[in-house]
């Protein structure tokens, strides 16, 4: 695609950086170029993302609550998490009630991984080299739009500590991404991000692998958007900038995904 595409969404993006709007939250976009996007992927480059356990598709799947499983390969002092460890306290952290009441992006039972990160040591442990290694591990809950990060020992093997938020939107990961631009592509709102693929590309769009993203938080601004978003930052709501593999970013800032009520809007021209 060698010239810029003035039709559908508005334009098809080549050579020059997208001015984004202060509604959305951005997280780690650079525009256009491949910062945050893998070009041997249709996956997402969000910063949470690409944290710990880079490769998955962030989802917890369904089933019954397995014993953690054994250490493993392990990191010392301050060294980031292992494969291992991420793994074992992913499966410490979601317990039987959690597994059961919570729902991810997809609706499907069992709570949306969002990151699993080295927790910080606790002040009398700064300088013990014997110190227990803990992960902060953090979930979001669509059942009822919060945020849930469970520490834990990694050498005792249990939960120490669970925080409940309510209001507070991370960044994104990759599952979430991709279903927001699932939902982006069924939506008849999502006609000319299918109509502008097309034209870079001759193929038809299905499918959120097809596409290569990098997504911001967005929240409700008074005025800033039809009635319908106006429980974004309560609710988890997606701004999409998606990006031909290959070839140019497509222009879809007006497009707002709510991915809570799974609902698509779009934004109000000023």
């Amino acid at each position: 695609m060698r010239k810029i595409v003035h039709r559908h969404l508005g334009k098809v993006v080549a050579g020059a950086a997208i001015a984004v709007a202060g509604t959305a939250v951005m997280v780690g976009i650079t525009l256009p170029g491949t910062a945050g996007a893998d070009e041997t992927g249709g996956k997402t480059g969000t910063r949470a993302g690409q944290q710990a356990g880079q490769g998955q598709d962030g989802t917890v799947p369904a089933g019954v609550v397995e014993q953690a499983p054994a250490q493993g390969d392990k990191g010392k002092g301050g060294d980031p998490l292992t494969d291992d460890e991420m793994k074992r306290a992913e499966q410490i952290a979601v317990n039987r009630q959690l597994l059961n009441s919570a729902e991810n992006v997809d609706g499907k039972r069992g709570p949306q991984r969002l990151t699993v990160d080295l927790a910080d040591p606790e002040n009398d442990e700064t300088d013990d080299p014997s110190a227990p290694r803990r992960a902060d591990v953090t979930f979001y809950d669509y059942s009822n739009d919060t945020l849930v990060t469970k520490t834990v020992n990694l050498d005792t093997g249990k939960v120490e500590d669970t925080g409940v938020q309510h209001g507070v939107q991370p960044p994104l990961s990759r599952a979430e991404n991709a279903e927001a631009a699932t939902l982006l592509i069924a939506d008849p709102l999502g006609k000319g991000l299918r109509a502008d693929y097309k034209d870079a590309t001759g193929k038809d769009l299905t499918s959120a692998d097809q596409l290569l993203l990098n997504g911001a938080v967005y929240r409700a601004t008074p005025g800033a958007q039809p009635a319908v978003l106006d429980k974004c930052g309560e609710h988890r709501c997606v701004r999409l900038f998606p990006k031909v593999v290959n070839g140019p970013w497509i222009d879809a800032r007006s497009f707002v995904i709510d991915l809570s009520a799974r609902k698509v809007a779009q934004l109000k021209r000023g």
